[in-house]
């Protein structure tokens, strides 16, 4: 079987840096036998770069560096690099400004050809400190960049007057991202990239890293900024259990969740101690209604063998997932509603709206 490629995606708002980030890793040295996805080559400083070849919108150089321009569909962009004889050992993709990252995210772990060739490794998204507040205020498409990103750079930090403010907010949004803010220098690539989901070349994980739920915990009570309409709407919580829970129960409670709620679910990342095999864990994710096949780590890779699930969303209570949650695992009160009565009720918890 052939190892899945891992995929990034560079996302942030207009003026935010993200080109200026590309140019300095190529710069580098640090893209050999990358794919960079982009939208147009004149933004990204490859000139000074030895162009081997160029062919059907593919620029090949010297480094083994590969610059590919967004040509109609991104899936048939992603699905030309991945057929060529020597193939990439990791893709970045640049989004434009304003997209919404889901489509893009959902286009990579949804295509049921491309999500066994490719792997998500992260969300990378870039904040303008002079002009972040204001962009997040005005923008919801900024707010959903942050909410999902799994690494946050902070930019124009030497003319912005009032960074902790910033900060906060964006910590607010998405506890579990670690931020770059210092100044003096921009994050490489092993800081950005290599999140630390299983990467089958090593045969390692540093799950805690991936999902950093640790982060959830010590964020919990601290008191932020008076937040708007959009950050308002956005939540991130863990869901944790010590109890094995079976493969079946773990497929209808995302089932159920995604089918009613899927746009609302933002982000969901989780390591999962399956009752079938408990010396090997499960870990899965998903963009919305979207989520990557699960996959069975080949072992624990620390101490902890608890179910945890990282979930960021939008419009939606931490409270109904957690009784949802429970309900699945077994988790229960006298009051609320078990898995047999959901499965056959939906709107035994109220707020499910069945599909």
């Amino acid at each position: 079987m052939i190892d899945p490629i891992p995929v990034s995606l560079i996302t942030g708002f207009l003026g935010a840096g993200k080109t200026t980030l590309l140019n300095s890793l190529l710069q580098q040295g640090e893209l050999t036998d990358t794919a960079l996805i982009i939208n147009e080559f004149g933004d990204v400083g490859i000139d000074h770069l030895l162009v081997e070849t160029a062919d059907e919108g593919i620029v090949e150089m010297s480094d083994g560096c590969l610059c590919c321009t967004i040509r109609g569909d991104l899936i048939d962009t992603l699905s030309r690099l991945i057929n060529r004889p020597t193939k990439p050992t990791r893709i970045i993709i640049e989004s434009t400004g304003l997209a919404d990252p889901a489509p893009i995210l959902q286009a990579i772990m949804g295509h049921p050809v491309l999500s066994d060739m490719l792997r998500l490794d992260g969300v990378i998204t870039l904040v303008d400190c002079i002009n972040g507040m204001n962009t997040l205020d005005d923008h919801e498409e900024a707010v959903k960049q942050v909410a999902v990103a799994d690494r946050i750079v902070l930019t124009k930090l030497k003319g912005c007057k009032d960074s902790e403010t910033l900060k906060q907010r964006i910590a607010a949004l998405n506890p579990t991202a670690p931020m770059f803010d210092d100044p003096q220098r921009q994050p490489g690539f092993s800081e950005l990239f290599n999140s630390g989901l299983y990467d089958p070349k090593t045969k390692t994980a540093d799950v805690a890293r991936w999902l950093n739920d640790a982060a959830l915990e010590s964020q919990h009570g601290h008191h932020h900024h008076d937040v708007n309409r959009h950050d308002s709407r956005i939540r991130a919580f863990t869901l944790l259990t010590d109890k094995p829970v079976s493969a079946a129960a773990l497929a209808s409670f995302i089932d159920l969740l995604r089918s009613a709620h899927g746009p609302n679910l933002l982000r969901v990342k989780g390591i999962i101690r399956i009752a079938e095999d408990q010396s090997r864990p499960v870990v899965i994710h998903g963009v919305q209604q979207i989520f990557h096949p699960p996959a069975t780590l080949p072992a624990w890779p620390d101490d902890d063998r608890r179910t945890r699930l990282v979930m960021i969303t939008k419009d939606l209570s931490e409270d109904f997932v957690r009784k949802l949650f429970d309900a699945f695992v077994g988790n229960t009160a006298v009051d609320t509603a078990d898995q047999q009565a959901l499965q056959n009720n939906p709107l035994a918890i109220p707020g499910f709206r069945g599909s």
